[in-house]
């Protein structure tokens, strides 16, 4: 190259890098430019999905978290009282049966009444236990005969065995055949005795003061005592009704106020707006253990005979003040596998409590033991409530909460 020609070079290599370097810094800035813009992009479309998730998981960890509505428990009235059913009993009851065979002759008292101690029912023909007798005491006379004439014998005998007269062993069987005629005799005067008393069984009275209930036979009937192996058949049922027992089924949540000396208040369906007083006088002692209750007796004056045995009865039995009970929504009750409980709020917390329930109010029942008072009891909980689950309360109840 000759000189000429390289400072032609030199002199334009200085304009070309001059017109060459405002490109190169036009790239750089679209390049920016559109890495900006992709960036932009990427976060225009990240950032709201971002947020939604962040909003759905936050939603899902509210609706996560159930919201329960709650209702304090109200103390039960501190003068109160249960209504039981009750079953009213004669004083003394008893069946009269036949103690002897034969046919009634007569009756004397029909059912309604009134008889009293000894007074006679009825009579019985027994020809056949009359025959027996007779026979029985005749076979007491032909004893008391041989015996008679086993003692003459024996008393011979033995004189005669002073004066060597007779044998040893002739005095010995006359005085044995004395004896054995002595046993014969008792047990004939013992036949005669027994039938005796069975024939005296013809004539039946009352055992006590009463009223006759049931009249089961009439005249001509035949009387099967059942001592020939047949069904006895009962011909009278008398009943005493000056006291009455009354006998109820107190629940186990109430049976230690059922004490001896209680008194309560009976009424009838048929005695509309009268109250009856009864005391108590006797308990079973014992829980059944079917029905979880304790059987107790009353005891009821009814000496005008107004009450009628075998009626039913509603007993008012008042319980003691200051009762610890409390009276809860029904819906409140949750039944699990390891018994009843109630759905409580404990520091934000579900707590199920295990408690005895009283008395069914139909919306409303009482609860007997496990609260306090002051507990928050959730209405209509979920049944797949759980013990410590995290609960959120309500401002109020639904309208039908309770």
């Amino acid at each position: 190259m000759t000189y000429q020609e390289r400072n032609r070079t030199d002199l334009v290599d200085p304009v070309v890098a001059q017109n060459k370097k405002p490109n190169r810094n036009r790239q750089i800035f679209y390049l920016v430019l559109f890495l900006v813009i992709v960036a932009a992009i990427v976060i225009a479309g990240i950032v709201p999905r971002q947020r939604a998730r962040a909003a759905l998981r936050q939603e899902t960890d509210q609706l996560a978290v159930p919201t329960v509505f709650v209702v304090h428990p109200k103390r039960a009235s501190a003068s109160q009282e249960i209504v039981l059913p009750a079953n009213v009993q004669a004083y003394i009851d008893a069946p009269i049966y036949a103690r002897t065979n034969g046919y009634l002759k007569q009756w004397y008292a029909d059912i309604g009444a009134r008889v009293k101690a000894g007074q006679l029912l009825a009579t019985i023909d027994t020809p056949e236990v009359d025959q027996q007798l007779r026979q029985a005491r005749a076979d007491l006379a032909t004893a008391e005969a041989n015996l008679q004439l086993a003692k003459i014998t024996a008393d011979r005998y033995a004189g005669l065995l002073k004066t060597d007269s007779v044998s040893k062993q002739d005095a010995d069987n006359a005085a044995g055949d004395y004896a054995a005629k002595q046993a014969t005799v008792k047990s004939a005067e013992a036949n005669v005795q027994r039938l005796t008393e069975l024939q005296s069984f013809q004539k039946i009275y009352a055992p006590f003061d009463g009223v006759i209930t049931a009249r089961n036979t009439d005249i001509g009937q035949l009387i099967d005592s059942g001592s020939s192996g047949g069904p006895g058949r009962e011909l009278f049922h008398i009943a005493s009704i000056k006291k009455l027992r009354v006998y109820v089924n107190v629940p186990q949540d109430y049976s230690r106020t059922a004490k001896p000396g209680l008194t309560a208040d009976l009424t009838f369906p048929d005695l509309p707006g009268k109250k009856i007083e009864g005391k108590l006088i006797n308990t079973a002692d014992a829980i059944d253990p079917a029905s979880r209750t304790l059987l107790v007796q009353f005891e009821v004056d009814n000496s005008d005979g107004v009450l009628k045995p075998g009626a039913y009865a509603e007993l008012h039995l008042k319980l003691p003040a200051g009762a610890s009970s409390y009276i809860v929504p029904a819906t409140s009750l949750m039944f699990r596998s390891e018994g009843l409980r109630l759905a409580t709020v404990n520091n934000g917390k579900a707590d199920l409590l295990p408690v005895t329930v009283g008395r069914d109010f139909g919306p409303e029942v009482e609860i007997v033991a496990g609260l306090t008072g002051s507990e928050e009891i959730i209405v209509n909980p979920l049944d797949s409530l759980l013990q410590g689950q995290q609960v959120r309360v309500g401002q109020r109840p639904p309208e039908n909460a309770q």
